[in-house]
């Protein structure tokens, strides 16, 4: 799957930043990412792919597989089916699919090439934006080749209406996507666009504030 391949190759070279700058690593127990949720104190056959994926491997011949979700509204990653957390789930996959499940309030980039691992990630990235629910914020880097953060994207939702804040010297080709948005009712310093995975907002040249209201 190329989005996989495209979101990971991003997110893990994040993930490494992030273990090399704070020690926290790539793979984490979902006790790390979940304290307080005592049903994540013993749960070995999942794991946290940095802050926002959870992923569950197919362990069984048949490809049946358990796996838990922590309160809140959790993305399929592959399917965009929304499921409530705070119990367990019950899934069959064949040999490429698995649970890859994103955490309620998370934003996830997506990068533009899907043939190597290693490129200009900043250039045309996506930043995929799941489930922020109101009074929420959420914040995703994606550094450049060096290390070196390039672009931040800080989103925040208040009712009805989006606010989002870029930062950062690759303030040019990037986008937005609402997954599971169907439609908005105006952008302010950009432009919307459909697609079947949720709203890609486009914006403005050198718009360092955007502005996102739904209907």
């Amino acid at each position: 799957n190329s989005r996989v391949f495209r979101t990971t190759s991003v997110r893990l070279y994040g993930c490494a930043v992030e273990a090399r700058e704070k020690g926290v690593p790539v793979m984490r127990a979902m006790i790390l990412e979940f304290p307080d949720d005592p049903a994540c104190d013993y749960l070995d056959r999942q794991y946290m792919l940095g802050d926002a994926l959870l992923v569950a491997p197919v362990l069984s011949p048949d490809g049946g597989v358990d796996f838990y979700l922590p309160a809140g509204r959790w993305t399929s990653f592959l399917t965009g089916q929304v499921f409530e957390g705070g119990r367990w789930l019950c899934e069959k996959h064949g040999y490429l699919s698995l649970p890859l499940m994103v955490r309620p309030n998370s934003i996830v980039p997506l990068g533009a090439v899907d043939n190597r691992p290693d490129y200009d990630f900043p250039q045309k990235v996506t930043f995929q934006v799941f489930e922020l629910q109101d009074g929420a914020s959420a914040k995703r880097t994606v550094p450049d080749t060096k290390g070196k953060p390039a672009l931040t994207l800080e989103a925040r939702r208040k009712g009805q209406r989006i606010e989002f804040q870029v930062q950062g010297d690759r303030k040019e080709n990037w986008f937005i996507q609402l997954r599971n948005a169907h439609s908005v009712r105006g952008v302010e310093n950009g432009t919307a666009h459909p697609d079947p995975q949720g709203i890609i907002i486009a914006p403005e040249k050198g718009a360092e504030r955007l502005v996102v209201d739904f209907e």
